[in-house]
């Protein structure tokens, strides 16, 4: 990785958890990426594509390229964010890269500290850990994840778990305690240097409270779980205390996005991402369905209502509709950014799906930056 990658432009280290608006968006605008694998392609394809995505993110001015942790499904390649959170450094310099989160259950706090601390110092104050406490998975590759039997054990301890991160990652354990001389490196125990601000990310109310309780931001996944948002939100305001990381709540929500040239084009794309969800909930996962395969699939009425369902949530169509769509989920949620995802079949669709978006927005248009 060059020089110029290796830390964060003026400005991004300032605040490391509130964005900026850019062009005439309401609120800051960033990516949500599962590095999604479509039929016909592989996961290396799918990996350049993200690349590709957040390149593309940082010279349009999108605040953070997230990564999300998912096991098991053919359709996703995100298994292990930190390794791809370390590729997508050493191709960018601005823009804040981070997990969408870690599922914090599933790993030692000190191992996701090491990680961390490691991307922390490959890329100076560019560094989100969002952290979350489903499995992102299914309950038998939970279950291998954890090396037990017991799905509910690791999202029970979840608070437990935290503390011990954020201890590690603060190198301050009490004398007393058993990890007093356990130290994650790199750290503090190194010298004076940034850490990674956490975020809670949740799809009910557990993590709103507790993030609102413990002054964190918080990231609310309105793409999978839109009837909650408002509630849980409104849960976060009210519980937040402030903190040495907030003096006030700051909130991001997750939102499907596709945007296209023309409205039928745009539904032809994301009908790929509903019927991969479809299957994924009937337990048939497998690899994102082509448009072609989409549009000719026979959908029984019970799959018919939940593809509806599903679509009702995703904002899409031309640049102009996904930018009115956008402003008014703003307006109604109040979120302080929105993470926009474009989970469909084809790589193409979805760097073009940004592009449409931040020239809808006016967003700056700036040079490429060299590797």
């Amino acid at each position: 990785m060059s020089e110029s990658g290796t830390r964060a432009d003026a400005g991004t280290a300032d605040d490391p958890v509130r964005g900026e608006a850019r062009g005439d968006a309401p609120v800051p605008l960033s990516v949500l990426d599962l590095v999604t694998v479509g039929s016909g392609s592989t996961a290396s394809r799918s990996l350049a594509t993200s690349v590709e995505l957040s390149r593309l993110a940082e010279r349009r001015g999108y605040h953070r390229h997230w990564v999300a942790e998912h096991h098991s499904m053919p359709g996703v390649a995100s298994s292990s964010p930190a390794v791809i959170l370390a590729h997508l450094a050493a191709h960018t310099r601005r823009i804040r890269l981070g997990s969408g989160g870690v599922m914090l259950p599933n790993h030692a706090p000190l191992v996701i500290a090491e990680q961390f601390g490691t991307l922390e110092a490959l890329a100076p104050g560019r560094i989100d850990l969002g952290l979350g406490r489903a499995p992102g998975t299914d309950g038998a590759t939970a279950a291998a994840l954890r090396r037990g039997d017991t799905l509910n054990e690791g999202a029970d301890d979840f608070p437990e778990q935290l503390s011990e991160l954020t201890r590690f990652l603060d190198d301050d354990f009490p004398d007393a305690h058993p990890y007093s001389r356990i130290h994650a490196v790199p750290g503090p125990v190194q010298g004076p240097q940034g850490r990674p601000p956490v975020w809670l990310l949740g799809s009910s109310g557990f993590s709103a409270r507790l993030a609102g309780l413990l002054g964190l931001p918080f990231a609310f996944a309105h793409h999978f779980s839109a009837r909650n948002t408002i509630p849980a939100l409104d849960l976060y305001r009210e519980s937040f205390r402030p903190s040495a990381v907030l003096d006030a709540p700051y909130a991001l929500i997750g939102v499907g996005a596709l945007a296209a040239e023309d409205e039928k084009e745009a539904y032809r794309q994301v009908l790929t991402g509903a019927l991969s969800m479809l299957r994924l909930r009937t337990g048939r996962p497998g690899l994102v369905p082509a448009p072609e395969e989409a549009e000719a699939y026979g959908f029984a009425p019970a799959e018919r209502e939940f593809v509806d369902g599903w679509l009702a949530n995703v904002v899409y169509g031309t640049p102009d509709a996904v930018r009115s769509g956008l402003d008014d989920l703003q307006k109604r949620t109040g979120a302080d950014e929105l993470m926009l995802t474009a989970n469909v079949h084809g790589g193409a669709a979805r760097l073009r799906s940004y592009e449409l978006i931040a020239d809808a927005y006016g967003l700056p248009a700036e040079d490429a930056q060299a590797d």
